[in-house]
């Protein structure tokens, strides 16, 4: 390994670990974790072209011993269902963020449910054209309306302001503050989207890499940080909503216009910003 892959896995552990020892996960819970990690991805990314893969294979190309990834695959076996037969073991499931994120969105950005300021108003329960019941069969499909309220309410997403009614705690965004789960879920799927775009572009050429921008200066007095914040929120919300209207034209559960053959495939596209803020006054750098 070169030292400076040694030092960029050192680094994007730092906050991991945070997070494992902040929710009680013992390094010896974290390497069992790691190793059904090493081994799926040996088994999903690097099989041989013309045969199965191995045991033996895995073994080499892992470091772990044949008695534990054959192990490892017999666990991993037995977890498959028939909704992940071939894919290996879904550690985390987008569906429920998925359909909170396309509630929200679609609350948003249709004029429906906006009020005479163009805002996201507060929306009745009932069944009628412009209820929160409608807005979910619109925008999440077969889910019934009440389970789609009892969970965005347990995320703290929505509120309920008086009896009949549903508002939105934020206006342009999916926010779970009420689950730590939620939490725990949209942060395994973010930094999953990160890394995979990064592994990416460390093997793509010029013009087939993807999107991957980030500024930050490092010697700002704390006095400029309340502004910072204040104007990186104003701007991501403004480019987030008009990304946001543009895939919801064209994704087959937001759009009922749209007529794309089934045929072109599946494809999940996006974007995610994120902010940054570090205090350097005193360097516990790795």
């Amino acid at each position: 390994m070169s030292k400076t892959l040694a030092l960029a896995i050192l680094k994007l552990l730092r906050p991991l670990v945070r997070v494992l020892l902040k929710n009680g996960v013992s390094y010896g819970e974290f390497t069992e974790l790691a190793k059904q990690s090493f081994v799926m991805t040996a088994e999903l990314d690097y099989q041989p072209k013309s045969r199965k893969q191995s045991v033996s294979r895995v073994a080499m190309m892992t470091g772990i011993t044949r008695k534990e990834v054959s192990r490892i695959r017999g666990q991993q076996s037995a977890k498959q269902t028939p909704e992940t037969p071939a894919s290996g073991p879904q550690l985390l499931s987008p569906e429920p963020y998925n359909r909170g994120v396309r509630i929200i969105s679609g609350w948003n950005r249709d004029a429906i449910y906006h009020d005479h300021n163009g805002k996201p108003r507060m929306l009745p329960l009932d069944e009628k054209a412009g209820s929160f019941a409608q807005l979910v069969k619109k925008y999440s499909g077969d889910i019934p309306a009440r389970a789609a309220l009892d969970e965005l309410v347990r995320v703290g997403a929505v509120t309920i302001p008086k009896p009949g009614y549903v508002s939105l705690s934020y206006e342009g965004a999916y926010v779970p503050d009420n689950s730590q789960d939620a939490k725990i879920e949209i942060l395994g799927n973010s930094v999953a989207d990160l890394l995979g775009t990064l592994e990416h572009n460390l093997n793509a050429t010029s013009n087939t890499t993807h999107l991957q921008l980030t500024t930050a200066y490092d010697n700002l007095p704390r006095s400029a940080v309340d502004a910072f914040r204040k104007l990186s929120r104003k701007d991501a919300k403004a480019l987030l909503a008009n990304v946001d209207r543009w895939l919801g034209q064209r994704d087959r559960d937001a759009s009922s216009v749209n007529s794309t053959s089934d045929n072109d495939g599946r494809m999940r596209l996006g974007i995610g910003i994120y902010y940054i803020e570090e205090d350097m006054t005193s360097e516990k750098k790795i």
